[in-house]
């Protein structure tokens, strides 16, 4: 009977309820453990929908797999807006820091092609551009030129020297 369960939950805030309870329900797993180990797992993600997948065997054991919630959901999160712009070359909805913008790029960079912090924000900047979401005041082309120019490497390459 083992298998493999697959849901998307609010970080940190799993509960017994629906979705997990019914899925779990008929299964040999001790559902609120599986609910602690969830949220204990996506506190950091805090309200944003997250995948999990709970692999779980005959005897009751189980395992968590935590997904990373899509960079647009993590950009909205962060910059506190519900919909990005119908128009987003002209209608701007946000405006995040480079700071902002490089905790959204660690968070994401396990799921993402970079092979660096600075790589991976500027795969979080195409986002924004698409969003219409300002960096620093800066259209998100325009920033992504002076990450090029090599602006920001003091912020967004700091752990890259560690």
């Amino acid at each position: 009977m083992a298998g493999t369960i697959e849901v998307l939950v609010p970080g940190g805030q799993a509960n017994p309820g629906p979705p997990l309870g019914p899925e779990l329900g008929p299964t040999p797993v001790d559902v609120q453990a599986v609910v602690q180990q969830i949220n204990d797992q996506t506190a950091a993600f805090d309200g944003t929908e997250v995948p999990v997948t709970v692999d779980y065997d005959d005897d009751g054991s189980f395992e968590i797999d935590v997904g990373v919630p899509p960079t647009a959901a993590l950009v909205k999160d962060e910059a506190g807006f519900d919909t990005g712009s119908g128009e987003p070359q002209k209608d701007f909805v946000a405006d995040l820091s480079v700071e902002q913008v490089k905790k959204i790029a660690e968070q994401k960079h396990p799921d993402l092609l970079a092979y660096d912090t600075i790589n991976a924000a500027k795969e979080v900047v195409g986002t924004c551009a698409s969003m219409g979401v300002t960096i620093e005041g800066d259209d998100a082309r325009e920033f992504k030129e002076k990450v090029d120019g090599g602006e920001y490497d003091d912020v967004l390459a700091a752990e890259a020297d560690a």
